[in-house]
């Protein structure tokens, strides 16, 4: 064999192995709606891997990576004897409606929050800003702890006008949502909230806090809420468990 055979051959292996890791991850997450969402959901046992090669049309090595792609997430185990179970389910939290997380979840079970930290701060001018509120002005700092049946699932650090921040201070935050709250204190109902979703890895903190792997990844939705009237009056930052928690919602495609 020469060189250049030698080559092409490392080549054609690699590529081999190429597309059946970019199949293998179609194969997961098909499988992976099916855990979270349909008819796997809930303990049930996944279909034999024969059958998954029938259905998906794909080799045994590849279901098998899309396998353990799903394991290595946390969804499923694969017992001997037994089959591959799902083991793991994520809470839908939807982007539809503006709402607090126990309104959000209150069908899958019972949010309990642990009130960390509470008082009034300096904010940096960037959350001022952001509150429409005088640089330096003291505003109310709220850091929770929030369990769904028990497991954390976020970590809330919110930041609310002072006016309302205060009186705020006063009611029962471990029994009740910020939201619901504000309503009442403000007189009036919430109206928007400008929302950012994104990635980030699990500081030493909210690892801990969390109870999940230093560097995980976690979901951080950043919400700016204002009241109907349009003043902004509540900045969090929630750092969600991503094994635990599945954003959604429906989107419209508009024509000018």
């Amino acid at each position: 064999m020469t060189r250049s055979d030698f080559t092409a051959g490392a080549l054609m292996l690699a590529d081999a192995r190429r597309l059946r890791a970019d199949r293998a991850r179609q194969v997961a997450d098909v499988l992976r709606r099916q855990v979270l969402y349909g008819e796997f959901r809930g303990g049930a046992a996944l279909p034999a891997e024969a059958e998954l090669v029938r259905e998906f049309g794909a080799s045994r090595n590849t279901v098998r990576e899309a396998l353990d792609l799903l394991r290595a997430e946390g969804l499923i185990e694969r017992c001997p004897g037994v089959g591959t179970l799902a083991v793991a389910e994520k809470y839908p939290h939807g982007l539809e409606r503006l709402l607090g997380l126990a309104e959000t979840l209150r069908e899958h079970g019972e949010v309990a929050n642990e009130v960390r930290t509470t008082g009034l701060i300096t904010p940096s001018r960037e959350v001022s800003a952001r509150l429409r509120r005088p640089p330096g002005e003291p505003v109310v700092y709220i850091e929770r702890l929030r369990r769904l049946n028990g497991l954390p699932l976020s970590l809330d650090l919110t930041y609310i006008a002072r006016d309302l921040g205060e009186p705020l201070l006063a009611e029962d935050l471990a029994r009740n949502d910020i939201f619901v709250l504000l309503e009442r204190i403000a007189g009036q109902p919430l109206g928007l909230a400008e929302v950012t979703l994104e990635a980030v890895s699990a500081d030493p903190h909210s690892a801990a806090t969390l109870d999940a792997p230093r560097g995980a990844a976690l979901l951080m939705l950043e919400r700016l809420t204002h009241l109907a009237d349009g003043r902004p009056v509540d900045l969090e930052f929630i750092r969600f468990r991503g094994d635990r928690i599945a954003m959604s919602g429906t989107l419209r495609r508009t024509h000018p």
